[in-house]
């Protein structure tokens, strides 16, 4: 059995918060003047970022979670908190998306006349603060696949705000008022095609399948072409975090080999370097063992 684990110290957690005092601002800011000049691009937007402000309570409360020590009841850690955040933050982000479709796609037969020009500076604003945010959360997006997202929706952000000065620049120079309801709608099917990558990967994450960016025909493969490795059984590859990637398998020596240590160490070193998985656990059989017994999981 053996195991290889990383050590590295977390980054600071200081960027989320201020990002989520920016995006507070942000979200009061918009949903006060859309609500006043009826800009359903403007509430749409302040929507999104209120449900990313949502998510970064919940990448911080998982984060925080995450570093508890693994326990006898809980052997592999807290690591997964990470993947059931980031699904109750997409449930809760697609009943809003459904409300603001629902909201403009009404108004696209009689859209309000909305004025570009407040339109324009509230978007400038919120544009300035989403781009700050994004920025901050920049420098931690490489802690793990929880911080890389909360970076991803605050970029999203900055160009949807980006999106919304564009439609109050089309208001005012070509009084083309159907474009706010059209950007709100473009918006939330972008996000809404963003909401189901999220829920595809932390449910296969959940149900432990192999992590992405992993193939697990070729995994098997690089085992068996290890010089003493003679058969490979019961491989599974999954992860518990996004930096927490796990392998264990059977594998049966050939007759000539005897030095099992030998085989860890080299497994251990490959899987490591090319795959990133860094916790394996393997068992080693000798060339003369026959077919396992109990072992009807075996893949």
């Amino acid at each position: 059995m053996g195991h290889n684990h990383n050590h590295e110290q977390p980054a600071s957690l200081k960027n989320l918060v201020f990002a989520m005092v920016i995006n507070g601002g942000i979200v009061a800011f918009e949903m006060v003047f859309g609500l006043l000049i009826q800009s359903m691009a403007l509430i749409s937007d302040a929507v999104h970022n209120l449900s990313d402000i949502a998510a970064m309570i919940f990448s911080y409360w998982a984060e925080k979670v995450a570093l508890r020590p693994a326990n006898a009841q809980k052997t592999y850690g807290y690591h997964k908190i990470e993947f059931i955040a980031a699904f109750v933050n997409s449930i809760v982000l697609s009943i809003a998306i459904a409300f603001i479709l629902w909201e403009a796609v009404g108004r696209l037969t009689a859209p309000p006349a909305i004025p570009g020009g407040k339109m324009l500076w509230v978007a400038v604003i919120a544009f300035v603060g989403n781009g700050s945010a994004t920025l901050l959360l920049q420098k931690i997006s490489a802690r793990n696949f929880n911080m890389r997202s909360a970076w991803l929706h605050s970029l999203q952000d900055a160009l949807f705000s980006l999106g919304v000065i564009v439609g109050a620049l089309m208001i005012m120079f070509f009084g083309w008022h159907v474009i706010d309801p059209l950007i709100s709608i473009a918006i939330s099917l972008f996000i809404a095609r963003e909401i189901y990558k999220i829920v595809r990967q932390t449910v296969n994450s959940l149900l432990d399948a192999v992590p992405p960016g992993i193939d697990f025909i070729q995994v098997r493969n690089d085992l068996l072409a290890m010089d003493a490795v003679a058969e490979v059984n019961d491989l599974h590859i999954w992860q518990t975090g996004a930096d927490q990637k796990l392998l264990s398998a059977h594998l049966r020596m050939t007759e000539e080999a005897s030095d099992s240590e030998m085989i860890i160490r080299a497994a251990q070193e490959m899987l490591l370097h090319k795959y990133g998985i860094n916790h394996t656990t393997l068992q080693i059989l000798p060339g003369s063992a026959g077919e396992m017994e109990h072992c009807n999981h075996c893949n």
